[in-house]
């Protein structure tokens, strides 16, 4: 095992006396390398928008997704995944988060687990993963054995298989389909990679994660149209989205999300076309989940009697 081969690995000239600086210059200093993260993850756009693509297809043809990884990289595939059924109102089903050594490595680490092979193979045959699916798998390295593993067992399995790693030209990068590789370069602290890799990880998982429920019709421009409001905050949210989303005031609103069943995006169609909630839902129904298709339809309709 050759780590100094790994960007990420590498020791920072930048922050060579991070130990003694100033509070305050200590912080400029990580915050110098954290600029740095976002115009690397520009240089992935390309392999993002193909995996986005990759995962609307499979969705759309009764697929799931499942992010897997070890350690930071596994912790930040659960919390992304672990997101999305309160914002888009999908099923904790379809997209799913896997961390080496189960879910109390999210709280108590468990890095052994990242050598296994073993169980990288025994995760995906636990969660049943089928030919129709994604597999993300997330390492800054680029060597994990148990990432890699999964993605082994992805293709063998006829799934799509998609790496997620910091390092350039890693042996994740020669099993995936599709590499996402956001270089960031040498962390503040030398191999701490829950830092800048950690950061670009989750840059793309949101963009992932938030793209795909856009070319799938859960939001209204960039409104969440299709968020879960499940406690009072959530409520007043959606809301606000009916009111910003159709002009209304706070009493239309209110009456329309109490008529659509607490169903935002019902509620917006309902205002918008002037129809019932059946009406509405049946109208999103066919456009398949989209509001301003939903509305034109509705408004078509009425045009033509």
């Amino acid at each position: 095992m050759d780590l100094d081969k790994l960007v990420t690995e590498r020791i920072n000239e930048r922050t060579k006396d991070l130990d003694s600086l100033s509070t305050a210059d200590l912080v400029r200093a990580m915050n110098d390398e954290d600029k740095l993260v976002a115009l690397a993850v520009e240089q992935v756009l390309p392999q993002v928008a193909q995996t986005v693509d990759i995962m609307v297809n499979a969705i759309r043809h009764g697929g799931r997704v499942f992010y897997i990884g070890a350690g930071t990289s596994g912790r930040l595939g659960v919390m992304d995944a672990s997101e999305c059924p309160p914002t888009f109102s999908v099923s904790p089903d379809l997209i799913q988060g896997i961390i080496a050594g189960g879910f109390g490595a999210l709280v108590r680490s468990s890095e052994s687990m990242e050598d296994s092979e073993a169980e990288g193979l025994k995760d995906l045959q636990e969660h049943g993963v089928n030919a129709g699916d994604v597999v993300i798998a997330l390492a800054a390295s680029g060597r994990t054995p148990y990432a890699i593993a999964a993605l082994e067992g992805a293709k063998a399995l006829g799934a799509r298989a998609v790496g997620l790693t910091c390092n350039p030209d890693s042996e994740m990068a020669r099993v995936a389909e599709v590499t996402i590789a956001p270089v960031v370069g040498p962390e503040a602290i030398s191999g701490s990679t829950r830092l800048k890799a950690g950061t670009a990880q989750k840059l793309v998982l949101n963009m992932l994660s938030t793209a795909t429920m856009v070319r799938l019709g859960k939001t209204y421009g960039n409104l969440m149209v299709d968020v879960r409001p499940t406690n009072a905050k959530l409520v007043e949210r959606a809301r606000r989205i009916i009111m910003q989303a159709t002009n209304s005031d706070y009493e239309t609103a209110s009456r329309a999300l109490d008529g659509s069943g607490n169903q935002v995006k019902v509620a917006v169609v309902m205002c918008l076309a002037g129809a019932d909630a059946e009406l509405a839902r049946a109208a999103l129904d066919e456009a398949g989940g989209f509001v301003r298709q939903a509305v034109a339809m509705l408004q078509g309709k009425t045009n033509e009697r």
